[in-house]
């Protein structure tokens, strides 16, 4: 199956022209700052990147998702998992959200200015004391009047210190489990709300932060959907974003198999180029295969997913075999350059930090497995959330 036509080639090269022009001459600097200034969003918003699969009546483009795909994949080619990650978690996430969820007037308020860059988001769901585990979220929203009061932390939160709206998963009903859970939109200026920046491994050009919420004052207008529907929505939201994360990791591996085939092509050793050793053009080629397999698997997976399957097994499947896939040959690719894969100065000492992160964040590859075995051993069947939008 054909996946990419001439237009979406079209695109491709305008985005690679575009990233090479605009963000790889700045990404040292963005790495070393720890952010990336807000005008480089808007940029992005001005070429229409952050508004590829929305509807145009938002300023969206309306595409394929294989445009999604091709941004994806050119991002990993900026190398900095960081910038890559910032760009993908206002578009992929948080503006997803409120896409699906949101009503007319939280989408004009928050979805049109996101597309074109004015505004950033972030979603926040993870929290100081439950990871993977949604269902176990502490941050309460109790309803006093037209508001919420909301008292918690998030941590590990993607744009978590210099966003300018939260889409944040709280719980509306204490008393129930993964039913009293809810999605609301807070504003970053509205008192109470503080974030702390973390400091990472590798990610380094992104701003993850942990944020506070104390005696957070929101209108009830701020909420996203139904009420205790949140944890539904949620769910029906990781497919894509684990989607997408298999992607990035296919695409990182295959761009750090491409800058060592470059580099083993130019380096010599024992009167020859490294690239005629046999044992080293085993590897290459074994690492080459594995990368066909899982970026053809990817593609068939997203092609499932833009026809409107729920594809919950397959983009766990994706996403645990595409980022532990980056790990492994980031790994091996670093070797290849010997004592320079350890130097800064080369792009695989990045690289292995910045994969490192794939089979953890977005769900660890543990979960990946668990969720693999319910459907195949306990017989469970993942169903999207039925409920409106505005429902209770």
């Amino acid at each position: 199956m054909k996946h990419f036509n001439e237009e979406h080639q079209l695109f491709r090269q305008s985005m690679r022209d575009f990233l090479r022009k605009e963000i790889i001459p700045h990404i040292d600097q963005w790495e070393t700052q720890g952010f990336i200034p807000k005008d480089i969003y808007k940029k992005f918003g001005e070429m229409g990147y952050f508004g590829l699969a929305f509807p145009e009546k938002y300023g969206g483009l309306n595409l394929d998702h294989f445009y999604a795909i091709i941004m994806s994949e050119e991002l990993a080619r900026v190398n900095s998992g960081g910038f890559g990650a910032a760009m993908g978690s206002h578009s992929s996430l948080a503006l997803v959200h409120i896409n699906a969820e949101g009503n007319e007037a939280q989408k004009q308020r928050y979805l049109v200015p996101g597309i074109q860059g004015d505004l950033i988001g972030c979603l926040a769901i993870t929290e100081p004391f439950g990871g993977s585990d949604v269902a176990a979220i502490r941050t309460t929203a109790i309803r006093q009047g037209d508001h919420y009061i909301i008292n918690g932390s998030k941590t590990f939160i993607t744009n978590g210190v210099y966003s300018d709206f939260i889409v944040a998963a709280v719980r509306t009903n204490p008393d129930a489990d993964s039913r009293g859970i809810s999605m609301v939109i807070i504003d970053r200026d509205t008192p109470g709300v503080s974030a702390t920046k973390l400091n990472k491994l590798g990610w380094r050009a992104s701003d993850t932060g942990e944020i506070a919420f104390d005696n957070v004052k929101v209108p009830v207008e701020n909420l996203l959907g139904g009420e205790n529907q949140g944890f539904y929505y949620i769910m029906q939201h990781f497919a894509l974003e684990r989607l997408m994360m298999a992607v990035g990791g296919v695409a990182a591996a295959d761009y750090a198999l491409e800058v060592t085939l470059q580099y083993m092509s130019e380096r010599e050793a024992f009167g020859r180029k490294i690239n005629r050793f046999q044992a080293l053009r085993h590897r290459i080629a074994q690492m080459a295969s594995e990368i066909e397999m899982n970026k053809q698997f990817v593609y068939t997976i997203a092609h499932r997913y833009q026809q409107g399957d729920y594809v919950v097994k397959e983009a766990a499947m994706a996403k645990l075999l595409g980022t532990q896939l980056n790990d492994k040959v980031v790994y091996d690719c670093l070797q290849m350059f010997g004592g320079y894969g350890f130097m800064e100065d080369y792009p695989l000492a990045r690289m292995y930090r910045d994969s490192r992160l794939g089979t953890i964040g977005g769900g660890t590859s543990e979960i990946m497995c668990e969720i693999i075995a319910k459907t195949m051993i306990d017989s469970k069947a993942y169903e999207k959330a039925t409920s409106s939008v505005g429902s209770s």
